[in-house]
């Protein structure tokens, strides 16, 4: 009796660690497909101020180049969360070069359809932002579970691996230098 209630117990411990783990694993599936929305709306909303601000940004020409292509490679739907994340971060650095860019054109500056769209462009950062936030501790959380005594051994057997976070780079934190981005 004694070795069945025994073997119950051990029972319901995996059981509790194995839905435990799926669960983490699934809230940082969920809360990236939010991410990966808001990130789909942001590429939605790149050709519109791509095309608004064009016939001003001739010199600017190689940026609206490459938000373009990194556009292009975010929508593919065959690209790694990794690969995601990392296109999210060179575009927010190109974004925030057209937005400082932007503020040195009078006429863009006063253009309503560039203030709508740079109004539009700072929500959806700013969601971004929080989904971000929002993705990390669920990925903390997640990278805890795995490595974490006992359920690391389960999440071994599981397949499961560390999960990367959204970060920024170095040169990301550095403040924008806009005297040397006009003199590129």
């Amino acid at each position: 009796m004694q070795i069945l209630i025994a073997i119950g117990i051990v029972l319901l411990l995996f059981i509790l660690m194995y839905n435990f783990l799926v669960s983490r694993k699934n809230q940082v599936e969920n809360i990236f497909a939010s991410v990966d929305a808001l990130l789909k709306k942001r590429y939605d909303l790149i050709p519109n101020l791509v095309a608004s601000v064009k016939e001003y940004m001739k010199h600017e020409k190689d940026i609206l180049e490459e938000i373009t292509k990194l556009r292009s490679q975010a929508l593919n739907p065959y690209i790694s969360d990794e690969e995601k994340i990392d296109i999210d971060k060179k575009m927010s650095k190109l974004l925030n070069s057209i937005l400082v860019t932007v503020e040195n054109y009078p006429q863009l500056k006063a253009n309503q359809n560039i203030l709508h769209l740079q109004h539009t462009l700072n929500e959806i950062e700013e969601q971004i932002s929080a989904a971000r936030r929002a993705y990390n501790q669920a990925v903390t959380d997640y990278n805890n579970a795995i490595e974490m005594f006992p359920t690391n051994i389960l999440a071994k057997y599981m397949g499961y691996k560390r999960k990367k976070v959204f970060e920024i780079s170095e040169n990301e934190r550095e403040n924008i230098d806009v005297k040397n981005l006009f003199n590129s």
